[in-house]
């Protein structure tokens, strides 16, 4: 049955999860039959808890963000941050559903934790609502995947918080990795790490930008005395917030900032410089902080740390890319109400043939970043828990692509969102307004589109990535063989592969300087193609089902991505934005049999 956006007065107070067709259907496919019930359950709970509390919240946190006290009136530092209460209720709600914990610890009733896929769905969740919460949730998660790897046994009770299910038992994690005259460039870092005994160091230096400036469990790189230059001589190191032995009760994050501080041992040796005034994610505080003799503690092979750290930022990309995607649900959902509630020019705007083509390309892109995304997370999971080569090096070369395709196309789908909705999407009383603020840093986060766009090349000539890739995308294709509403759409799809592997052979055999001129360009063809094929295949196995409605989303991301069109595509007669309407963007059910294979 279609969705009827007209029933909804604007996208807050709606399950989030019961609307979302797209986030339900890719959960579905990318997690094993066994987890998919558990995973489902503790998703749907979770969908609807988002879409009411958690997004009321966030609107309030968005007005009244974090403050620092850095001394107190006695001149002593204490590095105190100050929260709207309503921070606390919504870290509570999200950690207690079981964002981190499930995918680390077996939920109760349960042998085994769920995959990491699992994780990487309440990160898009709240992406729709508070990209900020997303943040801290996510780097607690990446902090707990680097310790499970590297250091569980070692600081256990450091990961024992991270992935806690009880809230006041939760310690958040965050990655301490920008400086300010290095940036992407990791190799530059300068922070010195000076050895103490055993594992723990004194590290001295700062770090320019901060998220998650309070953390109880922060992991950083620093070069110890006599190491080499570049990302080689770096080593990873977990820096406490106190230096009590073990983890301290004041680590938990179900208090105030002095609450967990005056609860717990000796305050660690590092100053909270400043919060930085951001345009978004007001709620999550970032900062500078500078380590003057700070306590911390080597993790894993002092040669190996760049390594470590990149297994955890391969992490915070997925969860930036599911963000991403929960961005543009959110602004699609939010502009489908509008449209379906706004009269214009004498009936509902969406009936309006040229608004129908917007809501159309949202629906289709939302869908696009969504299955891309999940794909990505499905390779990332695989890799991680089931030591699969193949996968690693699918992963390689998805993750990063994911990141930089899906966060240029939240902020287009935020800003478009504000467009439609006119001076009142403009307005701060609408969500639109603070979406594309928090959609804003996603194309910034973890990596510009040029660092991302280098990492595919490094991955194609480290790892052979793209072998795997094409290969999935060949698998993709096949699936979608003799279905006939999908016969000229994997026609050009087809072709474009050719295209695509005649572009990496180029690649392959040019010279550095012109390889990296092009890469951004080839990331973009990765996407494209790739997403292509999958569509296809998913609207292979639904028309099989007796639903085409699938082949039509196929068919509008082949023809705005794929096909040449002479004249702009305007005397081919385009309609299928008009005349399917109600199958794409109000999710209707399509009869196969009423579609030719034609785009």
């Amino acid at each position: 049955m279609a969705i009827d956006y007209g029933d909804f007065d604007r996208g807050q107070g709606v399950d989030y999860w019961a609307t979302d067709p797209a986030l339900r259907r890719e959960v579905r496919r990318t997690i094993p039959d066994e987890d998919f019930e558990w995973a489902r359950g503790r998703l749907a709970a979770f969908g609807e808890v988002v879409g009411t509390t958690v997004d009321e919240n966030a609107d309030l946190i968005d007005r009244n963000d974090p403050t620092l006290s850095t001394y107190d009136r006695d001149g002593e530092l204490v590095n105190e941050v100050e929260y709207h209460p309503a921070q606390f209720e919504n870290e509570r709600l999200t950690y207690e559903a079981g964002a981190v914990a499930d995918s680390f610890r077996a939920p109760p009733g349960r042998e085994e934790p769920l995959p990491l896929t699992h994780d990487l769905a309440f990160g898009y969740l709240l992406g729709a609502v508070d990209v900020g919460l997303g943040c801290p949730v996510a780097m607690t998660a990446g902090a707990a995947l680097v310790l499970e790897q590297f250091g569980r046994e070692e600081y256990a009770e450091f990961f024992e918080g991270l992935t806690a299910r009880d809230y006041d038992d939760v310690i958040q994690g965050a990655m301490f990795l920008t400086e300010k005259q290095g940036g992407s460039d990791v190799g530059k870092t300068e922070t010195r790490a000076e050895h103490v005994e055993g594992n723990t160091y004194e590290l001295h230096g700062e770090k320019w930008f901060c998220s998650n400036l309070d953390a109880g469990c922060v992991l950083t790189l620093a070069r110890r005395p006599d190491a080499p230059d570049g990302t080689g001589g770096l080593s990873l190191f977990l820096v406490p917030r106190t230096k009590d032995d073990g983890v301290p009760a004041s680590e938990a994050s179900g208090g105030s900032s002095a609450e967990r501080r005056e609860s717990g041992g000796e305050r660690n040796d590092y100053y909270f410089r400043r919060l930085k005034d951001k345009l978004g994610t007001r709620s999550v505080p970032t900062g500078e902080v500078e380590f003057r003799g700070t306590e911390a503690y080597l993790v894993g092979d002092p040669e190996e740390g760049f390594w470590y750290m990149a297994e955890m930022l391969n992490m915070e990309r997925l969860h930036n890319a599911m963000a991403s995607a929960g961005v543009i649900g959110r602004a699609a959902l939010e502009s489908k109400i509008h449209a379906a509630d706004r009269e214009a020019f004498g009936g509902p705007l969406d009936e309006k043939p040229l608004m129908r083509r917007d809501l159309v390309e949202m629906t289709v892109a939302h869908e696009a970043a969504t299955a891309f995304t999940f794909d990505a997370a499905r390779a990332f999971d695989r890799y991680h828990r089931g030591d699969d080569e193949a996968a690693y090096r699918l992963m390689r070369i998805l993750v990063p692509v994911a990141k930089y395709r899906t966060a240029r196309m939240a902020v287009d789908a935020a800003s478009y969102a504000m467009e439609i909705l006119g001076g009142n999407g403009y307005v701060r009383d609408w969500v639109t307004h603070r979406l594309l603020r928090d959609a804003q840093v996603l194309p910034i986060w973890e990596g510009a589109s040029n660092v991302l766009s280098l990492d595919v090349l490094r991955a194609m000539a480290g790892e052979a990535a793209h072998e795997p890739l094409l290969a999935r995308v060949r698998v993709y294709l096949d699936e979608a063989a003799d279905v006939d509403p999908l016969a000229d759409p994997l026609a050009t799809c087809r072709k474009e592969l050719t295209g695509l592997e005649d572009a990496l052979a180029t690649l392959a055999t040019s010279d550095r300087a012109y390889a990296e001129l092009q890469a951004k360009e080839v990331a973009d063809y990765v996407f494209d193609v790739y997403t292509a094929a999958l569509l296809l295949a998913e609207a292979a196995r639904d028309v099989a089902d007796g639903d085409g409605r699938k082949a039509l989303v196929a068919r509008w991301w082949i023809d705005e991505h794929l096909h040449e069109y002479e004249a702009r595509g305007v005397p081919a007669d385009r309609r299928l934005p008009h005349e399917h309407f109600d199958a794409v963007a109000r999710h209707a059910t399509v009869d196969p049999a009423t579609l030719d294979g034609g785009e």
